[in-house]
């Protein structure tokens, strides 16, 4: 998943860590029912790393990749075996005043390249392998916008973990010995009032998102009068660890239809920590004190998926030729968190435990009693 030896050979699919690009797709379908079309999707993304060479091989400096997420309904169809720890249905998260919609999807592509005729021809081509067996949920063209900026002029990304920190937070760790190596990926689909937007001063903006709009610098925390989008979606335990996730996130927009937005894409090895964040921005920390950015930009989508390996994802083609799969091996309760590395404890994530909100109003798991 981290293997970066990628000036000789095409960008192994799966590979969370490859470099941001200057174009993606953000591909999201759904299984049609029966075993034909399971059958035809387990056989397409089971292979996506030889149809991802078959393209990327005409160009290496264009640096194409893809990475496949199953959804958590998807993934019981595809492997009944053995399920990631964590992986659940994207939550309703509703607040005072904004709501994160949950929207569904089977199946995610995300298909990053320098080049956007490679990623058109990489979807284009799996969509023709798919074929009926699947539908389209939503289809999303992104690009990078000058200097990594997203459409309200900010810088996106700085944050993102670099070097020996980024495996692990992006990756799941030795807590889920059975998917140790795979990921969680959350996607929403911002859209942005950017008439409103722009009609703020460039302090006011400044404020909101907690970094100077020119020069990308961090606002002091400690002098905000309400909590920035910054400080909202940075997470720390109460012995003060913080814990960070990979965003990938990418600008879209057509102005002739007046839609501008940005397509938000977390990757984590921790998805309560994910959870908790967003939970931070809509709901509020206090409560009702939420990330004033979303009173411009509408969160249209949210839906949740499990990374796995090239390997697992590769394995899921065996279950299909009528020979049984590898079934990771049982895991037991994660230990209590000790350290930020790999042992962090997610809440419990079993249905009797999850209502239509996040509830995890702290980083420790709670019970329902007394919550909304």
């Amino acid at each position: 998943m981290t293997d970066t030896h990628w000036d000789r050979v095409p960008i192994d699919a799966q590979s969370v860590a490859a470099p941001l690009s200057r174009f993606a797709v953000f591909l999201v379908v759904s299984i049609g029912p029966g075993d034909a079309a399971l059958a035809q999707a387990r056989d397409v993304i089971s292979g996506i790393d030889d149809l991802v060479k078959t393209v990327g091989f005409r160009d290496l400096n264009g640096r194409l990749s893809c990475v496949v997420g199953i959804g958590s309904s998807a993934w019981d169809r595809l492997s009944p075996g053995g399920r990631p720890v964590e992986l659940h249905p994207f939550p309703v998260i509703r607040g005072g005043v904004h709501t994160a919609p949950s929207t569904p999807g089977d199946l995610l592509f995300h298909i990053r390249a320098e080049r956007a005729d490679l990623c058109f021809e990489l979807e284009r081509l799996t969509l023709d392998a798919l074929g009926d067996a699947v539908t389209v949920v939503d289809e999303v063209n992104g690009f990078r916008y000058f200097d990594a900026r997203d459409l309200l002029g900010f810088v996106d990304g700085t944050a993102n973990p670099t070097g020996a920190d980024l495996p692990g937070s992006a990756l799941i760790g030795a807590n889920d010995p059975g998917f140790t190596g795979c990921s969680y990926v959350v996607v929403q689909k911002y859209l942005h009032d950017l008439t409103s937007w722009n009609a703020l001063s460039v302090d006011d903006q400044e404020a909101i998102i907690g970094r100077s709009k020119v020069e990308n610098i961090e606002r002091d925390s400690a002098t905000e009068v309400r909590k920035s989008h910054k400080t909202l979606s940075t997470i720390t335990d109460e012995a003060g660890t913080e814990y960070d996730i990979l965003r990938d996130n990418m600008p879209f927009g057509s102005p002739g239809s007046r839609e501008f937005g940005t397509y938000f894409i977390g990757y984590t090895g921790r998805l309560w920590v994910l959870e908790e964040m967003l939970r931070r921005m809509f709901v509020g920390d206090p409560e009702g004190s939420y990330d004033r950015m979303l009173d411009f930009s509408t969160a249209a989508s949210g839906t949740t998926f499990f990374v796995p390996t090239n390997e697992i994802l590769g394995a899921l083609g065996v279950a299909g030729d009528g020979s049984q799969a590898p079934t990771p091996p049982d895991t037991a309760t994660p230990p209590d968190r000790a350290t930020p590395q790999d042992t962090a404890t997610p809440p419990d994530t079993s249905d009797a435990a999850r209502d239509s909100s996040l509830g995890i109003g702290s980083l420790r798991p709670r019970p329902l009693e007394g919550r909304q």
